[in-house]
C-alpha cells in the first residue's frame, strides 16, 4: 500500500485495475484493464477480457458497498454456458489498483462476492457486493419442532462419508428435472429423498441439486426440485447423498444422531395453546391428590 501511495505522489502514474475471481469450485481467474498481462501472487491477470469497472460506492458503517464489473465473454474464461449454469454465483472477488510497471506496488480497493452475473449482448455484467452484505442477513435461533440444521453441517455433526449414506451411479436418461439412473440395490426407496445430487462428470460436472423424490424399481428414478442449469447426458456419473426430513424420529432411526438434533420435538403446538378450559374439571389452582 505504501509503495503505491509513493507512486501516486509522483504525479506521473502507471496504474491499472486488476480483478481476482475465485469460483465456489476453487477455480481462480484474473483480469485486468491493462493492455498487457500481469502476474503476481501466482495468478495471471488477462488483458484480453475487456474488463472494466464502474464507480465503486463505499460508505461508512455497515451499509453495503457495491460496484459493477463488465467485460467481454471469452471462450476459455467467463463463458455463456458457465453463466447460465450458475458456476459464477457467489464467486469471491478482489479488486486491486496495481502499478503495472512494478506490480509489487498495489492496494486492495474492494473485496466481496458476485451478487448477480448476467449476459448483456456479447458481454457480461457482474454486480459485486462487499463483505458487509452478509451482515444484512437475519441471524438467530428458531424454536420449532423440526431440526434447523443442514444434514452434515457443523451443528448436525453427522459424517456423511460413512458407508450407506451416499452412492455413485450412472445416469441412463434425463427429462428435465427427472433423472433415470442405474439401479442401486441395498438402498431403499426414498432413502435419498430431500438429499442432494452432485454431478461428477460431463458438461454439468460440479453442479448440484436438491432431490424431491427418490423411487426404486428396475432403475432409480430421481426427481429434483429444480432442473440443473447445464445439460446432462447418458453416462454422466452422479453422486447421491441421503436426505433428512428434519423429524426427531428420522434423526433417531436413520442417522442415530439424536444427541445433535437441533429441533424441539416436545414443543407444544398451536392446538395446545388454543385449548379451551374443560368444564368438568376443578380449575381453582389448588393441588390435586
Amino acid at each position: 500500500m505504501t509503495a503505491l501511495l509513493d507512486h501516486l505522489a509522483t504525479g506521473t502514474t502507471t496504474v491499472c485495475m486488476c480483478w481476482r475471481l475465485q469460483r465456489s469450485d476453487g477455480t481462480v481467474f484474473g483480469f485486468t484493464d491493462h493492455d498487457l498481462e500481469l502476474t503476481f501472487d501466482g495468478v495471471t491477470f488477462r488483458a484480453d477480457s475487456g474488463m472494466a469497472a464502474k464507480a465503486l460506492m463505499q460508505t461508512t458503517g455497515l451499509s453495503v458497498d457495491n460496484t459493477e464489473a463488465v467485460g467481454a465473454l471469452s471462450s476459455d474464461a467467463i463463458t455463456d454456458a458457465d453463466i447460465l449454469a450458475g458456476r459464477w454465483d457467489g464467486a469471491a472477488v478482489t479488486a486491486l489498483a496495481v502499478n503495472w510497471a512494478d506490480v509489487s506496488a498495489r492496494a486492495v480497493l474492494f473485496r466481496g462476492t458476485v451478487g448477480a452475473l448476467r449476459r448483456e449482448g456479447a458481454a457480461f455484467a457482474a454486480d459485486l457486493r462487499s463483505l458487509s452484505a452478509a451482515l444484512n442477513r437475519p441471524v438467530g435461533r428458531v424454536f420449532q419442532k423440526p431440526c434447523t440444521a443442514v444434514l452434515g453441517d457443523a451443528t448436525c455433526r453427522f459424517d456423511l462419508t460413512q458407508p450407506g449414506y451416499a452412492a455413485e451411479v450412472d445416469l441412463l436418461a434425463a427429462d428435465g428435472a427427472r433423472l433415470l439412473c442405474a439401479a442401486l440395490p441395498g438402498f431403499e426407496a426414498g432413502w435419498f429423498g430431500r438429499g442432494s445430487l452432485i454431478v461428477l462428470t460431463g458438461r454439468a460436472a460440479g453442479l448440484s441439486g436438491v432431490i424431491k423424490s427418490d423411487l426404486a424399481g428396475a432403475g432409480r428414478e430421481v426427481t429434483l426440485w429444480a432442473e440443473l442449469r447445464a445439460p446432462l447426458a447418458p453416462g454422466d456419473r452422479l453422486r447421491l447423498v441421503a436426505g433428512c426430513d428434519k423429524r426427531f424420529e428420522t434423526c433417531q432411526r436413520k442417522f442415530l444422531n439424536t444427541l445433535n438434533f437441533q429441533g424441539f420435538p416436545d414443543l407444544p403446538g398451536d392446538d395446545w395453546s388454543l385449548r379451551s378450559p374443560s368444564g368438568d374439571q376443578i380449575m381453582d389452582g389448588g393441588s390435586r391428590r
